[in-house]
């Protein structure tokens, strides 16, 4: 029976015969087909609902200057279909970055940067800073990028279409940052921008959710939350407004809240490290 890997950064980590390879994009052709997926997509859901209507009454009245006006319109479309994926197909090839190589392994001087087309060598001496930034929304990951911050620039790294990067953990890719840049002292921060711009409650947590999550019991949510300043709001969902206009729900900031969890879970680490200092030897 095969056993799963318990390395938090499989698929994303490679060591090669040169140094350790951060990997960002596993496959160009998948990359490749969904760029051009979404290039056909695009123009044809534009133009749907335009000439759907216009085809269907040039059938039935059999216009001809209806038909003019539905071919002229799917010409159109075929040249933005054509024009939209040369233009990404370009784009991608030019900026997308596959994999990062740290030479050599666990003391980079070099950092090799890897796209489509072409590579660059950049000097770990001109490095300023490293900087993992995850997007989070309603307390969920919606996109984990490594920014480097060159003299010349920076150069953002995003991961590819479901590529395993943008699934691992933010703190075992700062550790491992952290391992192949520390001898060239360069500082690996962690940034994390929260999307707030939503007012739907109904995808607000409840009391039962943060109290998973904050590994609590559910009776002292509502103390917690008032300490540290996590919003809520009481509502009544609209599945209930006809039958039981009087019930309501509290929940709670998702996004708040999940910076609490963070806070907590670096409280609940150092507590035993402070209580074995307080520990007296006894005689």
């Amino acid at each position: 029976m095969a056993t799963r890997s318990t390395n938090p950064l499989a698929g994303v980590v490679a060591a090669t015969a040169a140094g350790g390879r951060l990997v960002f994009v596993p496959s160009r052709v998948r990359e490749f087909g969904v760029t051009l997926g979404g290039s056909v997509m695009v123009p044809l859901w534009m133009a749907t609902p335009l000439l759907l209507p216009m085809l269907v009454i040039a059938v039935v009245t059999e216009s001809r200057l209806l038909w003019a006006i539905v071919w002229v319109g799917l010409g159109l479309t075929a040249l933005a279909v054509i024009g939209l994926a040369l233009a990404l197909m370009f784009t991608v090839s030019a900026t997308m970055v596959r994999w990062i190589e740290f030479r050599p392994q666990g003391n980079a001087e070099q950092l090799v940067i890897a796209r489509s087309l072409r590579s660059s060598i950049v000097a770990a001496a001109d490095l300023r800073r490293v900087v993992v930034v995850e997007r989070l929304r309603l307390g969920q990951r919606k996109s984990l990028t490594v920014v480097l911050h060159t003299r010349g620039g920076t150069v953002e790294c995003e991961p590819g279409f479901q590529a395993p990067m943008s699934q691992v953990g933010a703190e075992a890719l700062l550790a491992w940052l952290t391992s192949q840049l520390g001898s060239a002292g360069v500082a690996v921060e962690y940034r994390a921008k929260v999307d707030r711009n939503f007012a739907c409650p109904g995808e607000w947590w409840t009391r039962s959710h943060l109290a998973a999550l904050w590994h609590v019991p559910v009776g002292e949510v509502d103390e917690l939350a008032v300490r540290h300043g996590v919003h809520s709001y009481r509502y009544t969902p609209r599945a209930m407004a006809m039958h039981s206009p009087a019930k309501t729900v509290t929940v709670y900031d998702p996004d708040r809240a999940y910076e609490v969890a963070e806070d907590l879970r670096g409280q609940h680490t150092m507590a035993p490290e402070a209580g074995a200092a307080q520990e007296v030897p006894r005689p």
